[in-house]
C-alpha cells in the first residue's frame, strides 16, 4: 500500500468513527437518535471490515472497541490519584444548617452558593481520560485503591471512548456512578434464574455485580447505564465552580444527570430537597437523596476534608421508607464475636423496593423498650434504605394473644450458658467453638473491607460449612474447583470465579488482615494504625500490652484484646496456617522520618492561611501523628480562630499548646501568604 492510499484509508477510518461517536452519543446520551438501526449497523460493519483488513490501524478509542477484550483472571489495582472519599449524611433540616455554619467558621463568610444533584443508588466508578481519550476505569474500592474494570465499562454506551471537545486536557478523572435502570432488573433477573444463578436483591447490587465480571461480554450483556457527577485530578483543565464542571461533562460527551439545580442559601436547597422526596420514586433509576455542593472551587479548597469526607459537600437523605407489617417470631442470630442479637421474622412486605423478612431489633434492652412481641403489628424500616428495624409497634391493634421476647439462658446454637458483662447491653456466647460464630467469623473474613473474597458469600460459606468443608478461613485456600462445582445453585462459571477471587485475596495488606482476623475492637482504622506502627505480623504478635497500648489512638481495652488474641494458641495457628497458604503482603509504606517523628499531634479551630488538612498532612509528611481526641499521649494542639472544647481538656492535661505561628515555626515553615 502507497503512503498516498493509506493515508486515504486513514482518513476513511476517522471519518466513520467521528460519525459513529455522534450517533452513540445522540442514542445513548442524548436519547435522541438521528439515525436507522439499519443505517447504524451498515455504519459498524464498514468500519469493522476496515479494520479486519488493516489491523495496525485499530485505535483504543475506536467504537469496535467497546468488547474487545479477553476476559481477564484478575483486577488489577488502581490507585486514584485523587481520593474518592464518601460523604457525611444529613437527616434533618438542622444537620444541613449545621454542615452550613461549620463551613461558614472556616471560610469566614457563608459559602458563595451551592449546587444540588441527585445522589444516585449505583456503583462509584472513575474514568481516566488522557489526551481525550479514555484509558482506564476504576472503581471506587477503600476510596484510595480501587480494580481496573476498563474493559467492562467500555461495554456501557454512555461512557465515550473519546470526548467530544476540541482541545481536551492532558489529563482528567471523572467521577460517576454506574447503574442498572429499575424497569430492567426483571429483566436480568429472569436470566440469571434460567440459569441457575442467584437473584440481584436491587438495581445498586446488579451494577456492582455486573461491573466485577472477569469477562467483559457478561458485563455488556446486562443494560448498565451512568451519571457522572465530578471532576478529580485534572492537568490542563481550569474550572473554577461545580456548575462549570457539570457543563463541560456535558459538553465533552458524557452523561450528567438533568435534575441538578443552582442554589444561593439553604433555604434554596431545602426547596429543591423537598421537590425531591416525595418524586424520586418516579425515576427510572434509585435514589437515595440529594447531594449538596459547595459550589466555588477554591472554598472547596479551603474547606478542605477529613481522613473520610469532604467538609464541602454532604448527602440529604431521603427519609427511610416505612411500611406496616406482622411479627411472626423473634428468634436469636449469633454473631462472630458472640453477640446474640434478636432479629424479628416478619410477613414479607415491600419496603424502598426490596422484599423484607427480617428486622434487626439490636439488642435485650431495645426490645424492652420497644415492646416488641411475636404476633405484634409494627412498623418497619429500612435504615439509610439499608438495614431492616423495627421502627415501632401498633400496640392498639393488639389482641391478648401476643407473646412476650426473652432473651435465652443458653446459646441458642452450641448450648453454652449466655452471658451479660455488667454495664453492657449486649449478651454474649463465651464459647469461642461455637459454630454460628465460626461461621460469622469466615463470612467476614471472606467481605469487602476484609480479604475481599467477591463471589464467596454468607450462602456460599453456609453450604461450605454445613457439608464440613470449610471450618476456618484457612480451608477456603484449600477448595478445589469440583468441590465448588458440586454445590447447590453453583455454575461452573461461578465455581471459576469464586476460586479466582480466593486466589487473589492471597496478596492483601497487613491492614486488611489484621481487619479479617476479627479481633474484637479492632475495626479498620484501628488495624490501619496497628499495621502502620509495627509494619510486620511478627512484630505485632510479639508485642507486650504496654507496647500495644502506646500506638497512637489505641487505648488499653483495645491492646488487651490484640493481646489476648494473639497469645490464644489456636489463634496464633490459624495465622500460621494462613500464611502456609500463600498470603503475602504488600510491602508496608514506612513512615516516614522527619523533626516529628515520634510526636502526636491534634487540631483546632480554624487555621487562617492554610487548610487544616493541609497542615495535618504536613505533621504526617515530617513523621508525626494525627489523633482526633486529646488524651495524656498528646504531645502538642495546636490552636487556630475559635478552637473547641479540645482546648481546655488539653489544658488540664497540662498538652503543649501551639498557636498557627508557633506550629509552622517548629516545622521550618514561614506562615504561608
Amino acid at each position: 500500500m502507497t503512503a498516498r492510499s493509506r493515508g486515504a484509508v486513514i482518513r476513511h477510518m476517522e471519518a466513520l468513527r467521528r460519525q459513529i461517536r455522534e450517533h452513540n452519543y445522540r442514542y445513548y446520551v442524548l436519547d435522541a437518535s438521528t439515525v436507522s438501526d439499519a443505517e447504524y449497523d451498515r455504519l459498524m460493519a464498514k468500519l469493522r471490515e476496515l479494520e479486519a483488513t488493516h489491523p495496525d490501524l485499530v485505535t483504543p478509542d475506536s467504537p469496535t472497541q467497546r468488547v474487545g477484550a479477553a476476559p481477564s483472571a484478575a483486577f488489577a489495582a488502581v490507585v486514584h490519584r485523587q481520593a474518592m472519599l464518601s460523604l457525611q449524611n444529613a437527616f434533618t433540616d438542622e444537620d444541613l444548617r449545621a454542615w452550613e455554619r461549620r463551613a461558614q467558621t472556616i471560610l469566614g463568610a457563608p459559602p458563595a452558593g451551592y449546587v444540588c444533584e441527585l445522589k444516585i443508588d449505583g456503583a462509584a466508578v472513575s474514568l481516566t481520560y488522557e489526551g481525550g481519550v479514555l484509558v482506564r476505569g476504576a472503581t471506587r474500592g477503600d476510596g484510595t485503591t480501587g480494580e481496573d474494570v476498563t474493559a467492562n465499562l467500555k461495554t456501557i454506551r454512555s461512557i465515550p471512548l473519546r470526548l467530544r471537545v476540541e482541545h481536551p486536557p492532558a489529563l482528567v478523572e471523572v467521577r460517576g456512578e454506574v447503574y442498572l435502570p429499575r424497569s430492567r432488573l426483571d429483566e436480568v433477573n429472569r436470566e440469571r434464574q434460567a440459569r441457575g444463578e442467584p437473584l440481584f436483591a436491587n438495581p445498586r447490587n446488579a451494577a456492582a455485580g455486573s461491573l466485577r465480571q472477569l469477562d467483559p461480554k457478561v458485563t455488556a450483556s446486562r443494560p448498565l447505564d451512568i451519571f457522572v457527577y465530578g471532576i478529580g485530578h485534572t492537568e490542563g483543565l481550569d474550572l473554577g465552580t461545580q456548575a462549570e464542571a457539570l457543563d463541560w461533562l456535558r459538553q465533552a460527551g458524557l452523561k450528567v444527570n438533568p435534575h441538578y439545580r443552582a442554589g444561593e442559601t439553604v433555604d434554596q436547597v431545602l426547596a429543591c430537597v423537598r421537590h425531591w422526596e416525595p418524586h424520586h420514586h418516579d425515576l427510572d433509576y434509585d435514589t437515595d437523596g440529594v447531594v449538596i455542593k459547595v459550589n466555588r472551587f477554591d472554598q472547596q479548597a479551603e474547606l478542605g476534608a477529613t481522613s473520610q469526607s469532604p467538609r464541602w459537600a454532604i448527602a440529604y437523605k431521603f427519609p427511610a421508607e416505612q411500611a406496616v407489617t406482622r411479627v411472626v417470631d423473634i428468634t436469636v442470630y449469633v454473631g462472630r464475636t458472640g453477640a446474640l442479637t434478636p432479629v424479628a421474622k416478619l410477613e414479607p412486605v415491600r419496603v424502598s423496593g426490596v422484599t423484607v423478612t427480617n428486622a434487626t431489633l439490636h439488642n435485650e434492652d431495645e426490645v424492652r423498650r420497644k415492646d416488641v412481641r411475636t404476633g405484634d403489628w409494627v412498623v418497619v424500616q429500612r435504615a439509610g434504605e439499608v438495614i431492616p428495624e423495627v421502627v415501632s409497634v401498633l400496640a392498639e391493634r393488639r389482641t391478648g394473644e401476643e407473646r412476650e421476647f426473652h432473651m435465652p439462658r443458653t446459646c441458642p446454637v452450641c448450648g453454652a450458658e449466655v452471658v451479660r458483662p455488667e454495664g453492657e447491653a449486649v449478651t454474649r456466647c463465651p464459647n469461642a467453638a461455637c459454630p454460628a460464630q465460626a461461621m460469622e467469623r469466615l463470612i467476614h473474613f471472606g467481605s469487602r473491607d476484609a480479604m475481599n473474597i467477591d463471589g464467596v458469600g454468607p450462602k456460599l460459606i453456609q453450604q461450605l460449612w454445613e457439608r464440613g468443608m470449610v471450618k476456618d478461613p484457612a480451608d477456603l485456600y484449600r477448595l478445589a474447583h469440583q468441590d465448588l462445582a458440586a454445590l447447590e445453585r453453583m455454575a461452573d462459571k461461578s465455581a471459576q470465579n469464586a476460586l479466582a477471587s480466593i486466589a487473589r485475596s492471597r496478596h492483601t495488606t497487613l491492614a486488611r488482615f489484621l481487619y479479617a482476623l476479627g479481633i474484637r475492637h479492632v475495626g479498620q482504622h484501628v488495624a490501619e494504625q496497628l499495621a502502620r506502627h509495627f509494619a510486620t505480623l511478627d512484630r505485632l504478635m510479639a508485642a507486650s500490652f504496654e507496647e500495644v497500648r502506646d500506638v497512637p489512638g489505641i487505648g488499653p481495652t483495645i491492646a488487651q484484646s490484640v493481646v489476648d488474641f494473639f497469645h490464644e494458641p489456636r489463634n496464633r495457628a490459624l495465622v500460621k496456617r494462613l500464611l502456609a497458604a500463600g498470603i503475602t503482603f504488600a510491602a508496608q509504606e514506612s513512615r516516614p522520618a522527619g523533626k516529628l517523628e515520634g510526636t502526636e499531634f491534634i487540631f483546632t479551630g480554624t487555621l487562617r492561611r492554610r487548610a487544616r488538612r493541609q497542615a495535618e498532612e504536613l505533621v504526617k509528611r515530617l513523621g508525626g501523628t494525627i489523633t482526633g481526641s486529646v488524651s495524656s499521649k498528646t504531645d502538642y494542639l495546636v490552636a487556630g480562630e475559635d478552637p473547641g472544647s479540645k482546648l481546655e481538656r488539653a489544658r488540664k492535661l497540662g498538652v503543649k499548646i501551639l498557636t498557627e505561628e508557633e506550629f509552622f515555626a517548629m516545622v521550618g515553615e514561614e506562615m504561608p501568604s
